[in-house]
């Protein structure tokens, strides 16, 4: 069995959808589900429990919140593995923890800003800018019409080849018998004409062009790789084999999402946050990447997965660039 599917859990609406979201893909994925609750958690977004605040009853709001949690779970996916602890710590260092031994860590969203659409809390922010693992945010408020079941939409980033995040949002659709939406952004030079479309040789459809021509080279750099990787779990699963019928059909059931996936490829101009979100309505997913610095134990989210993790309309997961999964 792989690594686990963490989830953060406070108590509220959203750390519910988070809990439910994990909990669907911890059985989609076949993979145990592992729920957290920092102890600290109130104190860390500005809130104070509903009970008497000393330190016994908070423990005991703590462990009736977990547990609450991990009931919930085995009523609504009973086939999912779920174990339930709460750490008495800050919510960012026990989760930050918990995504060295994770294949990702899930977490609502609570934002309180002023600013209507701002929905994203600090604890979600100072997460997805220092995990080892992918985060998956889900958003506070509900989307205004149902998901296109499977629909995964990823942002290509400037790397020459597939980046991780690309690999994760293809496994992702792969798991859900989906779609995968790529999508690479590009800007009219401030100085060019805006003609409709662009002019044959001038400079926004030169830039155009070379994003289309970076799209397609990094998916077939990605069909490449995933190839290889059908090859080598083809290769393994040969080797594997047991004359027994029963244990042989096991490790057929164990391979999930190895069908061909639907990939569109999506070239647009404009603010590449602001084309994310767009391409985002009605997906089930949007993938970002993120960059880490080795040495640099700071936040490590550039402008891009700030504006999509405060305003994207579905679930939003920031991969490390550093994630092998």
């Amino acid at each position: 069995m792989g690594l686990p599917v963490v989830v953060g859990v406070d108590g509220s609406e959203g750390s519910l959808r988070a809990l439910d979201w994990a909990a669907a893909e911890a059985s989609r994925s076949r993979l145990p589900l592992r729920v957290v609750h920092a102890s600290l958690w109130e104190h860390y977004e500005g809130l104070r429990p509903t009970v008497d605040a000393a330190v016994p009853g908070e423990q005991l709001l703590a462990e009736h919140l977990v547990a609450s949690a991990r009931d919930r779970v085995r009523d609504l996916r009973p086939e999912v593995s779920v174990v339930a602890d709460v750490q008495p710590e800050d919510p960012v260092a026990a989760l930050v923890q918990e995504s060295h031994e994770a294949s990702l860590v899930v977490l609502g969203s609570r934002g309180r800003g002023r600013i209507a659409g701002m929905l994203l809390g600090s604890v979600g922010l100072a997460l997805a800018g220092r995990s080892h693992c992918p985060v998956v945010v889900i958003p506070a408020r509900q989307p205004g019409a149902p998901p296109k079941p499977g629909r995964i939409v990823v942002g290509i980033s400037d790397d020459a080849g597939p980046s991780a995040a690309a690999v994760f949002a293809l496994a992702q659709a792969a798991s859900r018998h989906g779609e995968l939406t790529a999508v690479r952004a590009w800007r009219r030079p401030a100085h060019a004409l805006l003609t409709h479309p662009p002019l044959p040789g001038a400079p926004a459809s030169i830039q155009r062009r070379q994003a289309e021509e970076h799209l397609d080279e990094v998916l077939k750099a990605l069909e490449t790789l995933e190839n290889r990787k059908k090859q080598q779990q083809a290769q393994e699963s040969q080797e594997a084999q047991q004359p027994q019928g029963a244990q042989e059909g096991q490790g057929a059931a164990g391979r999930e999402g190895s069908g061909t996936v639907v990939v569109h490829r999506s070239v647009a101009q404009g603010p590449a946050h602001q084309v994310l979100i767009e391409a985002a309505e009605n997906a089930e997913l949007l993938v970002v990447g993120a960059r880490r610095t080795s040495g640099w134990h700071g936040l490590q989210l550039g402008p891009v997965n700030h504006a999509v993790l405060h305003y994207s309309p579905c679930p939003v997961a920031v991969v490390p660039d550093t994630y092998r999964g």
